[in-house]
């Protein structure tokens, strides 16, 4: 199995694959900032049920060349070479977090190969009509997002020198979020196992360059390249109540525009608890995906 993938347009994504690789194939995008080597069910888990779990960095990120000015659709081409790649006619999508927009666009206009998406603690799209889109946002995530949307070039000159702290001390990345914690989700992002996944994750992210973060900042904050109102695929949207990252008030609103939308909001829940409840939402992913 490759860990390289040439896209069509000639740029290089690294690639991660995990579990049975004769299992049902899943794409697992990433959150922001993030990497392939992100937070995961246990490898012994994906093998007793079956499944083969595919993640990238997003172009800028970790191993993968940088695309400037890429949208939240473009995600499609790449999860469509790598999937080439691999010889993959038919598969699951999920998104985790800024994943989540990513999986949302796969289920848009991959609809004759992507089996089931789903999106955890994901965010609307920004012009989303009729959403208040930083309302019950923590302060950090509405001054960084406002910076991306309107002054760009200050927002990069903000993230470059932080993605250096981050990058020689991936721990620092808690630490900044710390203040806006639930005490359920500091519990957490305190678990041993979880913590290493997500430092491993935050340091590749940010090993070879800031712009992944940057341009993923961009991409949300504009428009997406696609309407959620036209997937015509099964979607598990799951979002935590007490998320002041992605509010809940996004996961409404897409769950009342996206077609059929299975919706589940837990009511003590907040943002990190996405990664508990991955193994279920694999699950579920699964129960509708036939072997690769």
């Amino acid at each position: 199995m490759p860990d390289l993938v040439r896209t069509t347009g000639g740029r290089l994504l690294r690639v991660e694959v995990s579990g049975d690789p004769r299992g049902r194939p899943v794409f697992l995008l990433h959150g922001m900032p993030g990497s392939r080597v992100g937070p995961r069910p246990r490898p012994m888990f994906l093998y007793q049920h079956g499944a083969r779990l595919i993640s990238f960095d997003r172009p800028g990120y970790g191993g993968s060349d940088r695309r400037p000015g890429r949208r939240v659709v473009d995600v499609v081409e790449d999860v469509a070479a790598v999937a080439d790649a691999l010889g993959l006619d038919r598969f699951a999508v999920a998104g985790r977090s800024g994943g989540g927009p990513h999986a949302l666009a796969c289920a848009a206009l991959l609809p004759g190969r992507v089996t089931r998406a789903a999106a955890l603690v994901g965010l609307a799209p920004r012009d989303a009509e009729g959403l208040d889109w930083f309302a019950g946002m923590a302060p950090f995530n509405v001054l960084e997002f406002h910076t991306a949307f309107t002054d760009p070039e200050r927002y990069a000159a903000r993230i470059i020198p932080r993605s250096a702290v981050i990058r020689s001390n991936p721990a620092r990345m808690l630490e900044d979020l710390r203040a806006d914690l639930t005490e359920e989700d500091r519990l957490i992002v305190s678990d041993t196992s979880i913590r290493s996944m997500l430092l491993r994750t935050y340091h590749e992210a940010l090993r070879t360059s800031p712009y992944g973060w940057i341009d993923d900042a961009f991409a949300l904050t504009s428009p997406w390249g696609f309407d959620p109102a036209h997937i015509g695929v099964p979607v598990l949207l799951w979002h935590g109540a007490k998320d002041v990252f992605s509010p809940a008030a996004h996961f409404s609103w897409l769950a009342a525009r996206i077609p059929r939308a299975k919706a589940v909001l837990e009511p003590k829940a907040a943002h990190f608890a996405s990664l508990r409840a991955l193994p279920d939402v694999l699950d579920w992913l699964l129960a509708g995906t036939p072997r690769g």
